[in-house]
């Protein structure tokens, strides 16, 4: 959840007819007040004012480049705070195409959600893993994908290329899958039934 910046933008210009989804707050959203960068009547970029946020987002006006990005993933109910934060995390640096960055925030979310399952803390990513595997966290058919995780983290940390937007993507995606699987349905039955 993102707060609203206090305060208001001054000497903004009239802006209309525009609409994106805020990297901060993740609303689609349709701003009125923005800033222009103009030379020889071109315009080369704008900075838009999130109504709903109050913060600040930049588009190139060629490439329609955005940053921060969208905010890629869902929110997810019922997650304990530390696994909320570090699934955002990995959601923002993709919104900035910081791929490598979010690959390795999903691997330690693999050891993170094992240690708040009752896994013990120090132990290798491999221990973790198989933790999750064999206390029936990973959902059937999953094995692989925990394992493509693992790979991916492996390279990202101890290679030289950077990791590609779409494998981090493909990575965030199946992490959000298993925070709803661990969390979140549980979470909401735990809920229904009381």
């Amino acid at each position: 959840m993102t707060y609203r910046l206090p305060g208001s933008w001054q000497n903004t210009n009239d802006t209309g007819g525009i609409s994106y989804n805020c990297g901060y707050c993740g609303s689609v959203t349709a701003p009125v007040k923005g800033y222009y960068c103009v030379s020889s009547g071109f315009e080369y970029g704008q900075i838009l004012i999130c109504p709903n946020c109050n913060k600040p987002t930049y588009i190139q006006e060629q490439t329609k480049e955005q940053i921060p990005g969208n905010f890629i993933g869902e929110d997810i109910e019922h997650l304990p705070e530390n696994i909320e934060q570090l699934y955002n995390e990995a959601r923002k640096c993709l919104s900035v195409n910081a791929s490598t960055s979010t690959v390795l925030s999903c691997r330690k979310l693999l050891m993170n959600i094992s240690v708040t399952k009752g896994a013990e803390e120090g132990k290798s990513f491999a221990f973790y893993v198989s933790y999750l595997e064999n206390n029936h966290f990973i959902p059937p058919g999953s094995k692989e994908w925990v394992d493509h995780i693992r790979k991916k983290g492996n390279e990202a940390t101890h290679e030289i290329p950077s990791i590609d937007k779409a494998d981090a993507t493909e990575l965030l995606e199946f992490t959000e899958m298993l925070l709803r699987f661990v969390y979140e349905m549980p979470g909401k039955m735990i809920k229904h039934r009381s």
